[in-house]
């Protein structure tokens, strides 16, 4: 456990909320690493993961706590120190367990990335996101690996050049959110959908995001032998014939 970050885990369902709102939820290193070890040790072990935050923004992007550096890193070490970013969005991608955000106020930076990289974001109709390191000087490319599978090109390199902010209707219509809800909706439309994919079968859930994110990286042709043996393995399953909760 680390301080900022909460983590609730139920049966199948695990639950982080990012609770640092004095500071609009900006993230320390600390608190990255805390989040990147924490999805990479239980996302075989969850059927869900779900990520919010407290507070009125989701993350305003990393926070730097204490005095700043007076020399410029070299190279090598400036890349270690971001491999702990890369690796967050790397896990939140390869885990087997999709990962819901929720999204209330900002999203700026790492916290537009966070956001937009989880399988489902459902965002408040007043969340605003921004890709802001293009105006500090910041080489965004961070931010820009999360986002380049997710939303077109000409809206990504237009979001970098520009750092300019955007609602939550301009990001559904460029694929960063997938629903936009009434205010103060966010959490109960989260709650609904899992509740609704708890009571699917594992195997079901976890092949949906194994296929697609597999078969985007594939010709078409592949694609389809992709499914084909996905539908075939889990539909044949013995949880897949399991009586239907209610």
């Amino acid at each position: 456990m680390t301080d900022g970050v909460i983590v609730n885990k139920t049966d199948d369902l695990l639950e982080i909320t990012l609770d640092c709102p004095d500071r609009g939820n900006g993230m320390t290193d600390d608190q990255i690493v805390f989040l990147g070890d924490t999805i990479e040790r239980e996302h075989d072990k969850v059927r869900l993961i779900v990520l919010r935050a407290n507070g009125d923004d989701f993350c305003t992007g990393r926070a730097h706590v204490g005095p700043r550096p007076t020399t410029q890193p070299e190279a090598l070490q400036l890349r270690q120190m971001h491999d702990i970013v890369f690796r967050v969005y790397g896990a939140v991608r390869h885990s087997k367990a999709p990962v819901i955000s929720v999204v209330k106020g900002r999203a700026f930076g790492f916290g537009c990335a966070l956001a937009s990289v989880c399988d489902i974001t459902i965002a408040d109709e007043n969340a605003r996101f921004a890709i802001t390191e293009f105006s500090n000087n910041i080489m965004p490319t961070m931010v820009m690996s999360s986002l380049v599978d997710r939303i077109p090109l000409k809206a990504l390199m237009y979001l970098v050049w520009t750092a300019k902010e955007i609602d939550a209707r301009h990001a559904l219509s460029i694929g960063a959110v997938s629903e936009v809800v009434a205010a103060g909706e966010a959490d109960a439309t989260a709650n609904a959908l899992v509740a609704r994919l708890m009571k699917a079968p594992r195997p079901a859930v976890f092949a949906v995001k194994e296929y697609a994110h597999g078969a985007s990286a594939i010709d078409i042709g592949k694609a389809v032998a992709f499914a084909r043996s996905l539908h075939a393995m889990v539909n044949t399953s013995s949880e897949m014939r399991l009586p239907k909760k209610e």
